[in-house]
């Protein structure tokens, strides 16, 4: 196939969107465990049942529906609502930055759809595939392969949760699966001192600040990370 005809070819089409639909699949049971839990979490918060629905889909960050449950369901401010799912959702804007790389180029409007289906391991996956920082056309495809099983994996198992949630008790901790799983792509990544010596470093901030409100430790777990992992590059470049 002529590099012409691979430009206009539909998106869905590409061999790279294959293989990220196909890298995605191998974790989306975790994802769906952890989908089905926050539904049925949702569920059984009180929240209505439209509300439910309405927040899982537009809300896409399983870890801001459940900070932001307690305080809604418990009449707490906007502004508070609002705080605190903007700490824990705080670590998306490591994940731009690291996306800014290949994504930058693109249209606003693009990018602005992009950041809506940009997930967790959405991007651990995409930056094992393309570890080197600079834009390509395979990029953009594999990207959406791996939202056409990562977004579907989510939602499908979240509404269900939602709408079955009589019948499926929280007691299976079923969110552990999905943490699992994501664990499991983590230790995949893991190449080099540096590295293990970063996600080390994030463990012990991570459970150091664990009595920081807001699940603000996750924030000081990031920054202690990449700090440590800068530190670590500008050495090894001197060396």
């Amino acid at each position: 196939m002529s590099s012409t005809d691979a430009a206009h070819q539909p998106l869905w089409r590409h061999p790279e969107f294959a293989r990220g639909f196909r890298e995605m699949n191998a974790v989306s049971l975790g994802i769906a465990a952890w989908g089905l839990l926050t539904g049925v979490a949702m569920a059984k918060s009180g929240l209505p049942l439209p509300l439910s629905l309405l927040m899982s889909v537009i809300v896409f960050a399983g870890s801001a529906q459940l900070a932001a449950l307690p305080l809604i369901t418990s009449g707490a401010p906007v502004w508070l609502v609002w705080a605190a799912v903007l700490c824990v959702n705080l670590r998306f804007v490591v994940l731009s930055a690291g996306w800014r790389a290949y994504f930058a180029p693109l249209p606003r409007a693009q990018r602005l759809r992009m950041a809506y289906f940009a997930a967790d391991l959405n991007y651990v996956q995409f930056m094992k595939r393309f570890p080197e920082p600079r834009p390509d056309a395979a990029q953009v495809p594999y990207f959406w392969g791996g939202v056409a099983s990562n977004w579907p994996a989510w939602q499908v198992p979240a509404l269900a949760g939602i709408l079955l949630a009589d019948r499926v008790p929280v007691t299976w901790g079923l969110g552990f699966a999905g943490t699992l799983a994501l664990l499991g792509i983590t230790y995949s990544l893991m190449q080099g001192r540096a590295s293990w010596i970063a996600a080390g470093v994030a463990g012990c901030a991570a459970v150091a600040t664990f009595a920081l409100p807001l699940k603000l430790n996750l924030l000081v777990a990031i920054a202690a990370a990449v700090a440590i992992g800068l530190v670590m590059e500008r050495r090894e470049q001197r060396a």
